[in-house]
């Protein structure tokens, strides 16, 4: 029998939850294994769980969705997070994926998307909505960061061509395939990416080769 994946909701709506839990546990491939109607909640039951993906909202009690993406990435990484909100405010996305979110719905999207989105970041991959993805890249163009700037014209092109690959979902291992290199090179490309562009994960990574015409939105 093949393995399902495990799934937690976090979402302060019980009706809500609900119908997630029963839309989502439809797909042969998963199994809702928890829900929380709080932050601290999800710490600790993603703790005990430990599922395979998160699903969830930014504004609930006690403890709010990025304060406790931030705790359970803190406890263990492996948990893949994907924020599920209505929130799609430049603000809330840049804070979510810069605090290790593994990707960004909005609430109003539709069964299909969410379910593709589910397996593509159980997939080792992000995923963004499309308007997330469109918010980004105006921020980044408003904000037209200096340091991003600059640092794009300083950067080789196998690091370019590395950041495209990245953002494409693919894993090092992949990437060391595509381009001929070790898989310890690619990590290094990888890491330097990150520290010349002040980002912090893949999420940030897609978003940027977006804005700078790497990757197509879909």
């Amino acid at each position: 029998m093949n393995k399902k994946y495990r799934i937690m909701i976090v979402e302060d709506h019980t009706l809500l939850r609900e119908g997630l839990s029963t839309m989502i546990a439809s797909d042969p491939q998963i199994e809702i294994v928890g829900g929380a109607d709080n932050g601290l909640d999800a710490v600790r039951q993603a703790v005990a769980l430990k599922p395979d993906l998160i699903l969830m909202d930014i504004n609930m009690p006690v403890m709010n969705g990025t304060e406790a993406l931030i705790d359970i990435k803190k406890r263990d990484p492996s948990i893949k997070i994907m924020m599920l909100t209505a929130h799609k405010a430049e603000e809330y996305i840049r804070d979510c994926l810069q605090s290790g979110a593994d990707g960004y719905v909005l609430k109003h999207s539709t069964r299909d998307e969410l379910m593709s989105a589910i397996h593509i970041v159980l997939n080792g991959r992000t995923y963004l909505s499309q308007e997330v993805s469109e918010q980004i890249v105006s921020g980044y163009k408003g904000t037209a960061n200096p340091r991003a700037q600059s640092t794009w014209q300083s950067l080789s092109t196998r690091e370019r061509e590395v950041l495209k690959l990245v953002a494409e979902g693919n894993t090092n291992k992949m990437i060391s395939s595509l381009i001929c290199v070790s898989i310890k090179t690619v990590e290094k490309h990888r890491s330097n990416l990150m520290k010349k562009l002040n980002m912090h994960n893949s999420a940030a990574l897609t978003a940027f080769a977006i804005e700078k015409g790497l990757l197509a939105k879909d």
